[in-house]
């Protein structure tokens, strides 16, 4: 019986991951043809089509969902056998990390990541990139490297997660805001004019549930997707913005914030990433920066 080509499990795992023809062609470095004839071998080794025309795209047989993870993982473990362990050398590293991160983060706590990164290992290279969403798939096909964010049900199981500190939503208006002078009261804060911030354009939030056990209910007039966007809103206007106090600290520069006057949860930012990063020396590197900038630059701002 002649062995099956296992350069076959590489193709295959980028095909499920991708769902395209031509972004693994591209992902892969080959020639849609090439490609297209991967695919071909594949059904044959297989015995099953694996993907299947619908409208424009091609979607996963079931089969293939059940290969899925069957092929990432041993993807995965291949390409750790055949890493070499090196110790690592940060000035001789050449390396791009992207972090995927909400508004905030990097305008926040970027600036003095950089720097440290740059001091310590002047070829790397940080890639900052927006979370459109809470999908953990990036950092399974290792499109993302490092996450920051609240862990959530949606939070895939294996990932592993750090927290790197506690937050909480505060209020934040331009100055000269009538909330700007004088004690923010329930009442007060409730009767203003209310920017939302939702990814998904929710007009209702824990500051609503918060609001209605008091008997109150604010208007929101306009739903923005983060955090930077809402406070330029509010800069240049007597909206009210409601947003994460250490997260924002920058971006909220030659404002004014005030504490919420209702009762709500801190909120706990952590990193995430997949373990198959755990013993990645310069993985495990970026991991200590990224803490260790985060708790330097929260120190600072408190002093």
């Amino acid at each position: 019986m002649s062995m099956p080509d296992l350069n076959l499990l590489v193709t295959l795992d980028v095909l499920l991951a991708e769902g395209s023809v031509a972004r693994a062609a591209q992902r892969l470095r080959l020639s849609p043809s090439a490609m297209s004839r991967a695919l071909t071998r594949l059904r044959e080794t297989t015995g099953d089509p694996l993907l299947v025309r619908a409208g424009r795209g091609l979607v996963p047989t079931p089969r293939a969902l059940e290969l899925r993870a069957q092929v990432s993982r041993l993807v995965q473990e291949a390409e750790a056998v055949l890493r070499p362990a090196e110790k690592l050398d940060l000035e001789r590293l050449q390396r791009t990390f992207t972090l995927r991160t909400s508004e905030g983060f990097a305008e926040n706590f970027g600036p003095e990541l950089i720097a440290r990164v740059a001091a310590e290992a002047p070829g790397v290279r940080l890639c900052f990139v927006p979370k459109s969403g809470k999908d953990s798939a990036p950092l399974r096909d290792a499109s993302v490297d490092l996450e920051t964010g609240v862990v959530s049900p949606t939070t895939a199981p294996e990932l592993r997660v750090q927290a790197l500190f506690r937050d909480r939503l505060i209020g934040v208006v331009r100055i000269g805001h009538a909330l700007s002078q004088g004690e923010i009261t329930p009442e007060r804060y409730a009767a203003g004019r209310h920017l939302g911030v939702s990814r998904r354009g929710l007009d209702r939030g824990p500051i609503d549930d918060a609001l209605q056990t008091l008997g109150l209910e604010r208007t929101v007039v306009t739903i923005v997707s983060g955090f930077a966007t809402a406070l330029a809103l509010a800069r240049a206007s007597d909206l009210i913005a409601s947003v994460p106090e250490r997260h924002t600290g920058s971006l909220r520069t030659g404002m004014h914030s005030f504490p919420l006057p209702i009762a709500l949860p801190e909120i706990t930012v952590s990193l995430h990433w997949h373990p198959r990063m755990d013993a990645d020396p310069a993985h495990r590197w970026l991991r200590g920066c990224v803490r260790e900038v985060c708790a330097q630059v929260l120190a600072d701002a408190s002093r």
